[in-house]
Protein backbone atom coordinates (compact mmCIF):
# COMPACT_ATOMS: atom_id res chain seq x y z
CA UNK A 1 0.00 0.00 0.00
CA UNK A 2 1.17 3.55 -0.98
CA UNK A 3 2.38 5.77 1.90
CA UNK A 4 -0.66 8.21 2.62
CA UNK A 5 0.02 11.95 3.97
CA UNK A 6 -0.97 11.47 7.84
CA UNK A 7 -1.04 14.17 10.60
CA UNK A 8 -0.67 14.24 13.71
CA UNK A 9 -3.11 15.68 16.20
CA UNK A 10 -0.97 18.58 16.93
CA UNK A 11 -0.46 19.45 13.12
CA UNK A 12 -3.69 19.40 12.46
CA UNK A 13 -4.45 22.34 15.16
CA UNK A 14 -1.29 23.67 13.74
CA UNK A 15 -2.12 23.76 10.22
CA UNK A 16 -5.76 25.02 11.76
CA UNK A 17 -4.16 27.91 13.31
CA UNK A 18 -2.00 28.91 10.41
CA UNK A 19 -5.03 28.93 8.00
CA UNK A 20 -7.00 31.17 10.53
CA UNK A 21 -4.19 33.26 11.18
CA UNK A 22 -3.56 33.74 7.74
CA UNK A 23 -6.49 34.61 6.62
CA UNK A 24 -7.00 36.93 9.70
CA UNK A 25 -5.98 40.83 8.86
CA UNK A 26 -5.52 40.86 12.94
CA UNK A 27 -3.30 38.97 15.28
CA UNK A 28 -5.54 35.99 16.50
CA UNK A 29 -5.81 34.61 20.12
CA UNK A 30 -4.76 30.59 19.89
CA UNK A 31 -3.94 30.55 23.67
CA UNK A 32 -4.71 27.66 25.73
CA UNK A 33 -8.15 28.59 26.95
CA UNK A 34 -9.30 30.93 23.97
CA UNK A 35 -12.50 29.58 22.08
CA UNK A 36 -10.43 29.56 18.40
CA UNK A 37 -7.82 27.05 20.12
CA UNK A 38 -10.86 25.15 21.87
CA UNK A 39 -12.69 24.74 18.11
CA UNK A 40 -8.89 23.93 16.02
CA UNK A 41 -8.55 20.94 19.03
CA UNK A 42 -12.16 19.58 18.74
CA UNK A 43 -11.79 19.53 14.60
CA UNK A 44 -8.21 17.54 15.16
CA UNK A 45 -9.91 15.04 17.52
CA UNK A 46 -12.48 14.30 14.43
CA UNK A 47 -9.92 14.53 11.78
CA UNK A 48 -7.69 12.43 13.58
CA UNK A 49 -10.73 9.97 13.87
CA UNK A 50 -11.45 10.15 10.21
CA UNK A 51 -8.51 9.52 9.39
CA UNK A 52 -8.06 6.02 11.25
CA UNK A 53 -11.08 5.07 9.30
CA UNK A 54 -9.87 5.65 6.24
CA UNK A 55 -6.25 4.30 7.22
CA UNK A 56 -8.17 1.34 7.95
CA UNK A 57 -10.58 0.75 5.55
CA UNK A 58 -7.13 1.15 2.99
CA UNK A 59 -6.12 -1.74 4.88
CA UNK A 60 -8.85 -3.92 4.72
CA UNK A 61 -9.32 -3.85 1.22
CA UNK A 62 -5.77 -5.46 0.03
CA UNK A 63 -4.85 -9.00 0.58
CA UNK A 64 -1.68 -7.31 1.20
CA UNK A 65 -2.33 -5.26 4.15
CA UNK A 66 -5.66 -7.32 5.65
CA UNK A 67 -4.20 -10.00 8.43
CA UNK A 68 -6.28 -12.80 10.46
CA UNK A 69 -10.01 -12.83 9.97
CA UNK A 70 -10.20 -9.45 7.45
CA UNK A 71 -7.65 -11.22 5.83
CA UNK A 72 -9.87 -14.56 5.31
CA UNK A 73 -12.87 -12.46 4.87
CA UNK A 74 -11.21 -10.67 1.90
CA UNK A 75 -10.18 -14.35 0.32
CA UNK A 76 -13.76 -15.49 0.64
CA UNK A 77 -14.67 -12.75 -1.93
CA UNK A 78 -13.24 -15.30 -4.32
CA UNK A 79 -14.43 -18.12 -3.34
CA UNK A 80 -10.46 -19.17 -1.18
CA UNK A 81 -9.93 -19.94 2.21
CA UNK A 82 -6.79 -20.67 4.32
CA UNK A 83 -5.83 -24.19 4.63
CA UNK A 84 -6.72 -25.45 8.93
CA UNK A 85 -4.36 -27.32 10.79
CA UNK A 86 -3.98 -30.45 10.85
CA UNK A 87 -3.31 -32.66 13.85
CA UNK A 88 -0.29 -34.87 14.29
CA UNK A 89 -0.23 -39.11 13.42
CA UNK A 90 1.99 -41.64 14.67
CA UNK A 91 2.31 -45.11 14.84
CA UNK A 92 2.83 -45.95 18.78
CA UNK A 93 3.63 -49.56 20.33
CA UNK A 94 1.75 -50.97 22.52
CA UNK A 95 3.83 -53.54 24.41
CA UNK A 96 3.78 -55.60 27.49
CA UNK A 97 6.05 -57.61 29.85
CA UNK A 98 4.22 -61.48 29.56
CA UNK A 99 2.79 -61.70 26.03
CA UNK A 100 0.01 -64.55 27.70
CA UNK A 101 -3.24 -63.72 26.25
CA UNK A 102 -4.42 -61.44 23.51
CA UNK A 103 -5.23 -57.93 23.88
CA UNK A 104 -7.51 -55.20 22.27
CA UNK A 105 -6.04 -51.50 21.76
CA UNK A 106 -9.81 -50.23 21.60
CA UNK A 107 -9.87 -47.41 18.86
CA UNK A 108 -10.44 -44.06 21.14
CA UNK A 109 -7.63 -44.83 23.77
CA UNK A 110 -5.30 -42.58 24.61
CA UNK A 111 -1.49 -42.20 25.38
CA UNK A 112 0.05 -39.03 26.51
CA UNK A 113 3.70 -37.60 27.26
CA UNK A 114 4.19 -37.89 30.35
CA UNK A 115 3.73 -34.16 31.85
CA UNK A 116 0.36 -35.53 30.48
CA UNK A 117 0.51 -31.82 28.15
CA UNK A 118 -0.25 -33.77 25.13
CA UNK A 119 -2.63 -36.61 23.80
CA UNK A 120 -2.95 -38.72 21.27
CA UNK A 121 -5.68 -41.49 20.58
CA UNK A 122 -5.99 -44.25 18.96
CA UNK A 123 -7.51 -44.21 15.27
CA UNK A 124 -8.57 -46.58 13.18
CA UNK A 125 -5.81 -47.83 10.18
CA UNK A 126 -7.84 -50.21 7.63
CA UNK A 127 -4.53 -50.83 6.18
CA UNK A 128 -3.03 -51.73 9.29
CA UNK A 129 -3.12 -55.32 9.56
CA UNK A 130 -3.76 -55.43 12.93
CA UNK A 131 -6.87 -53.65 12.95
CA UNK A 132 -9.86 -55.28 13.46
CA UNK A 133 -13.18 -54.12 12.74
CA UNK A 134 -15.33 -56.05 14.77
CA UNK A 135 -13.39 -56.02 17.54
CA UNK A 136 -13.27 -52.46 17.25
CA UNK A 137 -9.67 -51.96 17.64
CA UNK A 138 -6.32 -53.47 17.20
CA UNK A 139 -5.18 -56.95 18.00
CA UNK A 140 -2.46 -57.96 20.10
CA UNK A 141 -2.41 -61.82 19.93
CA UNK A 142 -1.64 -64.70 22.28
CA UNK A 143 2.12 -64.67 22.23
CA UNK A 144 3.01 -61.55 20.55
CA UNK A 145 4.94 -59.00 22.59
CA UNK A 146 3.99 -55.71 21.05
CA UNK A 147 1.95 -54.57 18.59
CA UNK A 148 2.39 -51.51 16.63
CA UNK A 149 -1.37 -48.97 15.90
CA UNK A 150 -2.05 -45.44 14.43
CA UNK A 151 -2.48 -42.35 17.05
CA UNK A 152 -3.51 -39.00 16.45
CA UNK A 153 -3.39 -35.92 17.97
CA UNK A 154 -6.06 -34.78 20.04
CA UNK A 155 -5.28 -31.16 19.00
CA UNK A 156 -4.54 -29.91 15.61
CA UNK A 157 -1.12 -28.38 14.75
CA UNK A 158 2.21 -28.57 15.81
CA UNK A 159 1.67 -29.34 19.17
CA UNK A 160 1.80 -33.17 18.16
CA UNK A 161 5.08 -32.89 16.73
CA UNK A 162 7.30 -34.59 19.70
CA UNK A 163 10.65 -36.25 20.32
CA UNK A 164 10.84 -40.07 19.55
CA UNK A 165 9.56 -41.96 22.80
CA UNK A 166 7.96 -39.03 23.99
CA UNK A 167 4.54 -40.44 23.69
CA UNK A 168 5.31 -42.90 26.61
CA UNK A 169 2.09 -42.78 29.24
CA UNK A 170 -0.69 -45.20 28.84
CA UNK A 171 -3.75 -42.90 29.69
CA UNK A 172 -6.09 -45.44 29.15
CA UNK A 173 -6.23 -48.92 31.02
CA UNK A 174 -5.92 -51.19 28.44
CA UNK A 175 -5.91 -55.25 29.86
CA UNK A 176 -2.42 -56.53 28.31
CA UNK A 177 -1.06 -53.63 27.80
CA UNK A 178 1.48 -52.56 29.87
CA UNK A 179 3.64 -49.99 28.61
CA UNK A 180 3.84 -47.70 25.37
CA UNK A 181 6.15 -45.66 23.49
CA UNK A 182 6.62 -43.89 19.90
CA UNK A 183 9.92 -45.00 18.22
CA UNK A 184 10.45 -41.64 16.08
CA UNK A 185 9.82 -38.11 16.48
CA UNK A 186 6.52 -36.77 15.26
CA UNK A 187 7.12 -34.25 12.75
CA UNK A 188 3.69 -34.19 10.39
CA UNK A 189 1.56 -32.05 12.79
CA UNK A 190 0.79 -28.91 10.78
CA UNK A 191 -0.27 -25.27 12.19
CA UNK A 192 -3.51 -23.12 10.37
CA UNK A 193 -2.50 -21.44 7.09
CA UNK A 194 -0.45 -18.98 8.07
CA UNK A 195 -1.06 -15.05 6.52
CA UNK A 196 2.33 -14.74 4.63
CA UNK A 197 1.74 -18.35 3.18
CA UNK A 198 -2.37 -17.95 2.28
CA UNK A 199 -0.99 -15.08 0.49
CA UNK A 200 1.50 -16.78 -1.40
CA UNK A 201 -1.19 -19.81 -1.88
CA UNK A 202 -3.28 -16.92 -3.56
CA UNK A 203 -1.23 -15.89 -6.22
CA UNK A 204 -0.98 -19.50 -7.05
CA UNK A 205 -4.75 -20.05 -7.04
CA UNK A 206 -5.38 -16.80 -9.27
CA UNK A 207 -2.40 -18.37 -11.78
CA UNK A 208 -4.20 -21.17 -12.04
CA UNK A 209 -7.96 -20.57 -12.68
CA UNK A 210 -7.70 -20.89 -16.17
CA UNK A 211 -6.70 -25.28 -15.47
CA UNK A 212 -5.49 -27.53 -17.36
CA UNK A 213 -1.73 -26.33 -16.30
CA UNK A 214 1.16 -27.27 -13.84
CA UNK A 215 0.47 -24.28 -11.79
CA UNK A 216 -3.23 -25.85 -11.94
CA UNK A 217 -2.09 -29.09 -10.92
CA UNK A 218 0.22 -27.94 -7.95
CA UNK A 219 -2.30 -25.65 -6.86
CA UNK A 220 -5.24 -28.20 -6.88
CA UNK A 221 -2.67 -30.79 -4.76
CA UNK A 222 -1.58 -27.51 -2.50
CA UNK A 223 -5.49 -26.70 -1.68
CA UNK A 224 -6.36 -30.61 -0.55
CA UNK A 225 -4.49 -29.99 3.42
CA UNK A 226 -1.50 -27.25 4.65
CA UNK A 227 1.60 -28.86 4.09
CA UNK A 228 0.73 -30.97 1.13
CA UNK A 229 2.85 -30.49 -2.01
CA UNK A 230 3.32 -32.60 -5.86
CA UNK A 231 6.29 -33.27 -7.91
CA UNK A 232 5.54 -33.50 -11.27
CA UNK A 233 7.38 -35.97 -13.82
CA UNK A 234 5.76 -34.60 -17.30
CA UNK A 235 5.48 -37.45 -20.32
CA UNK A 236 7.08 -39.77 -17.63
CA UNK A 237 5.60 -43.28 -16.11
CA UNK A 238 6.53 -43.68 -12.54
CA UNK A 239 8.77 -46.27 -13.30
CA UNK A 240 10.86 -44.00 -15.91
CA UNK A 241 9.81 -45.16 -18.56
CA UNK A 242 9.25 -42.18 -21.37
CA UNK A 243 4.90 -41.81 -22.28
CA UNK A 244 3.31 -38.62 -23.66
CA UNK A 245 0.48 -37.39 -22.54
CA UNK A 246 1.20 -39.12 -19.39
CA UNK A 247 2.52 -37.60 -16.31
CA UNK A 248 3.40 -38.94 -12.48
CA UNK A 249 2.61 -36.85 -9.37
CA UNK A 250 4.42 -37.46 -6.25
CA UNK A 251 2.50 -36.66 -3.35
CA UNK A 252 3.93 -35.40 0.03
CA UNK A 253 1.83 -34.31 2.89
CA UNK A 254 4.97 -32.79 5.06
CA UNK A 255 6.10 -35.62 6.61
CA UNK A 256 7.77 -37.97 3.65
CA UNK A 257 4.81 -40.06 2.60
CA UNK A 258 0.97 -39.50 2.18
CA UNK A 259 -1.85 -41.79 3.40
CA UNK A 260 -3.92 -43.74 0.78
CA UNK A 261 -6.91 -41.08 1.70
CA UNK A 262 -4.51 -37.95 1.64
CA UNK A 263 -3.63 -39.82 -2.25
CA UNK A 264 -7.30 -39.92 -3.17
CA UNK A 265 -8.09 -36.84 -1.71
CA UNK A 266 -5.08 -35.43 -4.25
CA UNK A 267 -6.01 -37.80 -6.83
CA UNK A 268 -9.60 -36.41 -6.88
CA UNK A 269 -8.41 -32.63 -7.07
CA UNK A 270 -5.80 -33.02 -9.77
CA UNK A 271 -8.86 -35.03 -11.64
CA UNK A 272 -10.99 -31.71 -11.37
CA UNK A 273 -8.03 -29.92 -13.27
CA UNK A 274 -6.33 -32.16 -15.88
CA UNK A 275 -6.51 -31.23 -19.46
CA UNK A 276 -8.79 -33.66 -21.52
CA UNK A 277 -7.39 -36.82 -22.72
CA UNK A 278 -4.22 -36.57 -20.30
CA UNK A 279 -3.61 -39.31 -17.85
CA UNK A 280 -1.89 -39.53 -14.86
CA UNK A 281 -0.69 -41.25 -11.55
CA UNK A 282 -0.58 -40.12 -8.08
CA UNK A 283 1.68 -42.06 -5.68
CA UNK A 284 3.52 -41.60 -2.51
CA UNK A 285 7.46 -41.01 -1.93
CA UNK A 286 9.10 -44.06 -1.10
CA UNK A 287 10.58 -43.48 2.51
CA UNK A 288 14.69 -43.92 2.29
CA UNK A 289 15.65 -44.46 6.11
CA UNK A 290 18.50 -42.67 6.89
CA UNK A 291 20.38 -44.26 10.12
CA UNK A 292 23.19 -42.01 11.86
CA UNK A 293 25.65 -42.76 14.46
CA UNK A 294 28.84 -40.47 15.63
CA UNK A 295 30.70 -40.00 18.52
CA UNK A 296 30.61 -36.38 20.22
CA UNK A 297 33.43 -34.83 23.32
CA UNK A 298 31.25 -32.77 25.47
CA UNK A 299 33.20 -30.00 27.40
CA UNK A 300 33.29 -30.93 31.08
CA UNK A 301 30.74 -27.85 32.15
CA UNK A 302 28.00 -29.22 29.97
CA UNK A 303 26.05 -32.76 30.79
CA UNK A 304 26.85 -35.06 28.23
CA UNK A 305 23.70 -37.23 28.14
CA UNK A 306 21.98 -33.80 27.54
CA UNK A 307 23.72 -32.59 24.72
CA UNK A 308 23.57 -35.51 23.19
CA UNK A 309 19.91 -35.80 23.36
CA UNK A 310 20.04 -32.25 21.59
CA UNK A 311 22.07 -33.61 19.01
CA UNK A 312 20.18 -36.35 18.31
CA UNK A 313 17.11 -33.80 17.70
CA UNK A 314 18.79 -31.47 15.73
CA UNK A 315 20.14 -34.56 13.49
CA UNK A 316 16.36 -35.57 13.37
CA UNK A 317 15.09 -32.41 12.51
CA UNK A 318 17.54 -31.77 9.82
CA UNK A 319 16.39 -35.06 7.69
CA UNK A 320 13.37 -34.42 8.19
CA UNK A 321 13.86 -31.04 6.92
CA UNK A 322 14.92 -31.80 3.43
CA UNK A 323 13.11 -31.51 1.06
CA UNK A 324 12.76 -33.37 -2.30
CA UNK A 325 13.01 -31.88 -5.92
CA UNK A 326 11.73 -32.57 -9.31
CA UNK A 327 15.89 -33.80 -9.62
CA UNK A 328 15.54 -35.43 -6.37
CA UNK A 329 17.65 -34.57 -3.12
CA UNK A 330 21.01 -35.35 -1.49
CA UNK A 331 21.86 -35.41 2.17
CA UNK A 332 25.65 -34.35 2.55
CA UNK A 333 27.66 -36.66 4.97
CA UNK A 334 29.57 -33.98 6.07
CA UNK A 335 26.42 -31.93 7.32
CA UNK A 336 26.08 -33.97 9.75
CA UNK A 337 29.01 -33.36 12.29
CA UNK A 338 27.61 -29.17 11.21
CA UNK A 339 24.17 -29.97 13.12
CA UNK A 340 26.25 -31.57 15.69
CA UNK A 341 28.91 -28.59 16.37
CA UNK A 342 26.13 -26.27 16.60
CA UNK A 343 25.16 -27.45 19.60
CA UNK A 344 26.49 -25.88 22.70
CA UNK A 345 29.00 -28.21 24.77
CA UNK A 346 30.25 -29.86 21.53
CA UNK A 347 33.96 -29.79 21.25
CA UNK A 348 34.26 -32.61 18.84
CA UNK A 349 32.57 -35.24 16.46
CA UNK A 350 33.95 -38.50 15.64
CA UNK A 351 32.99 -41.91 13.99
CA UNK A 352 30.25 -40.06 11.78
CA UNK A 353 28.43 -42.92 10.08
CA UNK A 354 25.13 -42.36 7.55
CA UNK A 355 23.74 -45.46 6.96
CA UNK A 356 26.90 -47.27 7.32
CA UNK A 357 29.11 -45.62 5.12
CA UNK A 358 30.87 -42.63 5.07
CA UNK A 359 29.24 -41.01 1.53
CA UNK A 360 26.39 -38.46 0.68
CA UNK A 361 22.98 -39.95 0.71
CA UNK A 362 21.24 -39.22 -2.85
CA UNK A 363 17.33 -39.92 -3.28
CA UNK A 364 15.52 -39.40 -6.81
CA UNK A 365 12.57 -37.41 -7.24
CA UNK A 366 9.87 -40.47 -6.33
CA UNK A 367 11.85 -40.47 -2.75
CA UNK A 368 11.85 -38.55 0.13
CA UNK A 369 14.34 -39.06 3.28
CA UNK A 370 12.99 -40.00 6.58
CA UNK A 371 14.86 -40.21 10.34
CA UNK A 372 16.02 -43.63 11.41
CA UNK A 373 18.26 -44.23 14.43
CA UNK A 374 20.18 -42.08 15.40
CA UNK A 375 22.61 -43.02 18.17
CA UNK A 376 24.73 -40.38 19.70
CA UNK A 377 27.41 -41.19 22.19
Amino acid sequence: MADLNTQSFTSIVSNFATAVQGAASSLIDFTIGSVLRAIAEAMGGVALWLQGLILQVAALTRAATSTGTDLDSWFAQFGFSRLAAVAATTQETFARYTPTNQAIIPVGANVTTSDGSVTFTVIADTTNAAYNATDGGYVLPAGQASVNVTVQCSTAGTVGNVAAAALNTLATAIAGVDYVANSSAVVNGEAAETDAAARARFVLFIASLEAATLLAVKNAVASVQDGMTALIAENTQYNGTAQNGYFTAIINDGSGTATSTELANASNAIEAVRPLTVTYGVHAPTSVTVTVSMTITTDSSYTHSTVAAEVQSAINTYIASIVTTDTGATLPYTSLAAQAYAIAGVTNVTAVLLNGGTADLAITYQQAFAPGTITVT
